[in-house]
Formats: structure tokens, C-alpha cells, sequence
């Protein structure tokens, strides 16, 4: 009987240090899993001011060909102008 103790005992400790390691691992997937969630809502962020600013750059992209377009056509009149002149 006590051979059966002794095995039941031992086999209890085995068991115990398999929970204990299994949640080790999990605290340690937790923490990763965190900081994973923390480094994804920084580059949510992050897109978020890049795709404000993009549309910004292209607005004024926009304004800047129209302006050239319109200094080109200026150009030409004047052009056309001295020409016939």
C-alpha cells in the first residue's frame, strides 16, 4: 500500500510542475499576445495620421497642377499676344 502511495504521490508532483510550466507558458503568451495588441493599436494610429496627411499632400499636389496649368496658359496668351503684335 505504501508502494501506491508513494507512486500516486509521485505522480501528483509530475502532474503539478505540467500545470505550473503550462501556466507559465500561458502568462508568457499573455504578455506577448499584449504587447502585440499595444504595437497594433500604435501603427492603427500611426496609418491613420498617414493617411490624413496623404490625402492632404494630394489636395495640394491637386491645387499645385492647377496653378501651373493656369501660369502655362497665362504664358501662352501672353505669347500669342506679342505674336500678333
Amino acid at each position: 500500500m505504501d508502494k501506491d502511495i508513494e507512486v500516486w504521490i509521485q505522480r501528483n508532483e509530475i502532474l503539478h510542475k505540467k500545470v505550473e510550466r503550462m501556466m507559465e507558458e500561458s502568462r508568457e503568451k499573455e504578455t506577448a499576445l499584449a504587447n502585440a495588441l499595444e504595437v497594433n493599436e500604435s501603427h492603427q494610429k500611426l496609418n491613420g495620421v498617414l493617411r490624413t496627411r496623404i490625402t492632404e499632400l494630394e489636395e495640394d499636389n491637386k491645387k499645385l497642377a492647377r496653378q501651373i496649368d493656369d501660369y502655362i496658359n497665362i504664358l501662352i496668351k501672353k505669347e500669342d499676344r506679342e505674336h500678333d503684335a
